[in-house]
């Protein structure tokens, strides 16, 4: 009996236990088996722009930021928005406008990823757009007509300003600080406009049809070249810093933008390109610039397409040979020196027999000559580098020869700069004249300045026949 018992005994145990296993499995088995919830993946704006395969551009039609060259497109900003979107593995589309205005009106819409328009950061802007990095720094300049020195109305302090006639653009940072300067002067006034950019103001000054208007320095670096006459009167504002807007949303491109901007700038290259836009301003001679624009309509017409044809020749941009043509003699085809360099090109004896000029006074034998040379020098060096420090080297060659330059980036090696960077090279070349240096070069002394003005003349004398071409188009266009 007592057996019996726990027998039963043993089966109810076990069969609570198999009941507690089945509750438990079946209770498993329902969570397993319950749908899960699918996370929703948010693209992020830097993935949409890498799934579109192009970075959406809203940028402004100014020497400081973009412009069409003789052959490219070319630009402070747009060159670094083009390394940008290289970086990042995308495409750049642009959409040009031609005020500041017109560039504030699509960011407010929503248009494009990036607007680069020469933007300085203030806190009315940082209240209704997104700064990515900023990129440069500059500050306002009250820029006028030289001729307000002979009137003797050229200011010299804020209530010098009054009763002159200055214009800004509406909407632009210059109104803000006219603005400020209103309150502070009694009898001050001025007046904005939404038609023209800063460049075209500071062309109308220069017509003396206004007597002043306010122009960011680096703008008026760059406009001083082709309008001599202006003079910067008064420095309004402390430096202030310039950026991109960016579309709102979350982060990932400002951060992607900003990772970017460090590395650029650690590599040299942001004080490469800032040297090849700017650098060579300060040393520009305004008096030449009057007599070289009068030489761009009576003389260069005669020989342009001797420069044409030997540019194709030997696939050199032909505003290249011209502007180094009229650096070597002036576009004067008998221009001789005291070392015996003779014709449009100036060439030496030597390198005429090798190039095979047997009349260094002939107009097409000294250009076609000139271009031969340029080519050969250009041959010699890595085809690595890039464009514009290709001109720059193979133009230093030229002028101060091919194993100099070779010493000066040997040199520039043992300095820790790069030997293939005109912005690097250009500091060495004069460290070839000190003893201390050419003594331990394989081609010993030489006069290293001389390459570096030559260059910078040059690329003045390029930007000149590119902007007076480009003018030209533009009046023919409008003509027709």
């Amino acid at each position: 009996m007592k057996n019996t018992i726990l027998k039963l005994i043993s089966m109810v145990l076990l069969l609570c236990l198999l009941l507690l296993a089945l509750i438990i499995y079946r209770s498993y088995t329902l969570e397993f088996m319950k749908p899960k919830a699918i996370p929703i993946s948010k693209s992020t704006i830097l993935q949409k722009i890498k799934d579109k395969k192009t970075l959406d551009v809203v940028i402004l039609n100014a020497p400081t930021v973009y412009y069409v060259g003789s052959d490219e497109k070319k630009g402070f900003e747009y060159d670094l928005l083009l390394a940008f979107s290289k970086s990042i593995g995308v495409d750049l589309n642009l959409t040009v406008v031609h005020t500041v205005k017109e560039a504030l009106e699509l960011r407010e819409e929503g248009i494009g990823d990036i607007t680069s328009a020469s933007l300085s950061v203030n806190e009315e802007r940082k209240k209704k757009f997104k700064f990515g990095p900023y990129y440069n720094r500059i500050y306002e300049e009250l820029i006028c007509n030289n001729s307000l020195y002979k009137d003797k109305r050229m200011p010299t302090t804020l209530d010098d300003l009054k009763g002159l006639k200055i214009v800004v653009g509406k909407n632009m940072s210059a109104e803000a600080t006219l603005n400020k300067i209103k309150r502070e002067v009694k009898g001050f006034d001025f007046n904005t406009t939404t038609l023209l950019s800063t460049e075209e103001l500071l062309e109308y000054v220069w017509k003396k049809e206004l007597d002043c208007t306010i122009a960011d320095s680096h703008m008026f670096m760059v406009s001083q070249r082709y309008y001599p006459e202006l003079v910067g009167a008064l420095k309004l504002t402390k430096e202030i810093n310039l950026g991109w807007l960016v579309r709102k949303g979350d982060n990932s491109l400002n951060e992607e933008l900003f990772r970017w901007m460090n590395k650029y700038e650690r590599s040299g290259k942001m004080a490469e390109l800032n040297d090849f836009y700017y650098g060579f301003l300060d040393v520009f001679d305004y008096v030449d610039v009057k007599i070289f624009k009068k030489k761009l309509k009576s003389t260069l017409p005669k020989y342009e397409k001797f420069f044409k044809k030997a540019g194709k020749k030997y696939n050199i941009p032909w505003t290249i040979l011209a502007a180094q043509s009229y650096q070597e003699s002036h576009w004067n085809p008998k221009a001789k020196s005291y070392t015996g360099v003779r014709g449009m090109m100036m060439l030496t004896n030597k390198t005429a027999k090798l190039l095979k000029v047997n009349n260094r006074l002939s107009v097409k034998q000294s250009i076609n000559g000139g271009a031969k040379y340029f080519d050969m020098m250009r041959d010699v060096l890595p085809s690595k580098i890039g464009e514009k420090n290709l001109w720059a080297l193979t133009l230093a060659a030229y002028n101060i020869g091919i194993g100099h330059l070779y010493d000066a980036q040997e040199l520039a090696k043992k300095l820790n700069k790069n030997p293939y960077s005109w912005n690097d090279v250009k500091t060495v070349l004069p460290l070839l004249s000190q003893k201390k240096y050419y003594r331990n070069l394989k081609y010993g002394y030489a006069r290293g300045r001389e390459p570096v003005r030559y260059v910078d003349a040059i690329q003045h004398y390029h930007d000149l026949i590119v902007q007076n071409r480009m003018k030209a188009l533009h009046v023919t266009y409008s003509l027709n």
